[in-house]
């Protein structure tokens, strides 16, 4: 089944401006059927393939001649060279959208990108499904089961194939480990990387302590600072930052740890079905971290770029802020299904902390239905993407 992603009208968007389009994002996460879909009578090639990644290293002139309307280039990221040799063809022919790139190693494109592409690249993210993709696609997928959705992730292949996902996200890991960490980080220990990758799903959530993961891995600061960096580069994680104010507080100023899919974090941690998230320790980090990438995919698949961070201080903490110009929409984020006073008490806090600039304090739980409350609204995650379209 070809779900229809949200991205796809930015990526429409976008095409119609640039000569290049560049399409990021995790592994498996649907570029390729996108891209394919979107520019269908373009001639395609994944580089992944070592007939054709040798071509365009050996002779990226030649290659490149194959294509003189271009082409859809799948993982550019393994044919650095073509980025140069790109640039050339686009200045010369003047065509809107003539190359489609896609790739799945932040890191390695960017520089590229910023080196030989920088003003005729259009650059979009695509993220493995939202919950919204989930619902408008899937019909036979309960949206309000939140224990089978943490646990099953957001790649497309688990929906599609109507597969397992301890073997999808499984078969994942390995090809992150033994394909991509191999060809272009060089990591020799893959079992100690993997045991780095287990230690960050069980600290999903929480403020990042680069040090504490050090010392209890036996590895030095900047061996972890650089395997943080790695990771998300690979789309595996990002960093939620702090919200930086000018108040007399004590804040925390280091970053949460999240990943893009909350099923692969339930993965890490050994979680084998979803009966077991209903009392384990972190269901309610794994919650936050659901609420969280999902908001970060909303952002993306509009072409925006992250505007979300966190507060916290000695006493008080919000799970998240959505900057909407020079205001903050405080969130607070529980995996409850019932509503506790106690709930409201850091919006509240904030609120006060930041009058002039606090809009809309919402809470978001995990059952199904709504309430407008006088501190606060409540809802769920579907209802916290419906607010954020009206406000922003």
């Amino acid at each position: 089944m070809d779900a229809k992603r949200e991205l796809a009208s930015y990526i429409k968007e976008i095409s119609k401006i640039y000569p290049v389009l560049g399409i990021l994002g995790p592994r498996q996460s649907g570029k390729t059927t996108l891209v394919k879909e979107l520019f269908n009578k373009k001639p395609y090639i994944n580089l992944e393939k070592p007939k054709d990644r040798d071509f365009a290293l050996e002779d990226p002139e030649l290659f490149l001649n194959q294509f003189p309307n271009g082409a859809i280039i799948d993982e550019i990221q393994y044919a650095p060279n073509l980025f140069s040799y790109i640039q050339v063809i686009v200045d010369e022919q003047k065509q809107k959208s003539m190359f489609v790139l896609t790739g799945s190693q932040n890191f390695a494109l960017m520089k590229n990108i910023s080196q030989s592409l920088a003003g005729r690249i259009g650059l979009a993210t695509l993220l493995p499904f939202s919950l919204v993709e989930i619902e408008k696609n899937y019909k036979d997928v309960d949206v309000k089961n939140i224990e089978q959705l943490i646990y099953t992730g957001f790649y497309p292949k688990i929906y599609d194939e109507k597969a397992n996902p301890r073997i999808i996200l499984e078969d994942y890991i390995k090809t992150y480990l033994e394909r991509d960490l191999r060809d272009w980080a060089q990591i020799q220990d893959l079992n100690l990387f993997r045991r780095f990758m287990k230690m960050c799903a069980s600290r999903v959530g929480q403020v990042l302590n680069m040090s504490n993961i050090a010392e209890d891995l036996g590895l030095s600061h900047t061996t972890i600072k650089k395997w943080i960096s790695l990771l998300e580069a690979g789309y595996i994680i990002f960093l939620l930052p702090a919200f930086n104010a000018n108040i007399n507080k004590q804040l925390i100023k280091s970053p949460k740890l999240h990943f893009y899919d909350v099923g692969l974090a339930a993965h890490l941690l050994d979680i084998e079905n979803p009966k077991q998230l209903i009392s384990h320790s972190l269901r309610g980090n794994l919650f936050e971290n659901f609420v969280v990438s999902e908001l970060i995919k909303f952002r993306f698949n509009q072409g925006f770029t992250s505007n979300l961070y966190f507060y916290r201080d000695k006493r008080h903490e919000v799970d998240l802020l959505y900057k909407i110009a020079d205001k903050l929409m405080p969130i607070e984020i529980k995996s409850g299904q019932s509503i506790s006073e106690d709930y409201f008490k850091n919006l509240n806090y904030f609120t006060d902390l930041f009058p002039e600039n606090s809009i809309n304090p919402t809470l978001v739980y995990a059952a199904s239905d709504e309430q407008k409350r006088s501190k606060a609204l409540v809802t769920n995650t579907l209802g916290l993407i419906k607010q954020l379209k009206e406000v922003s």
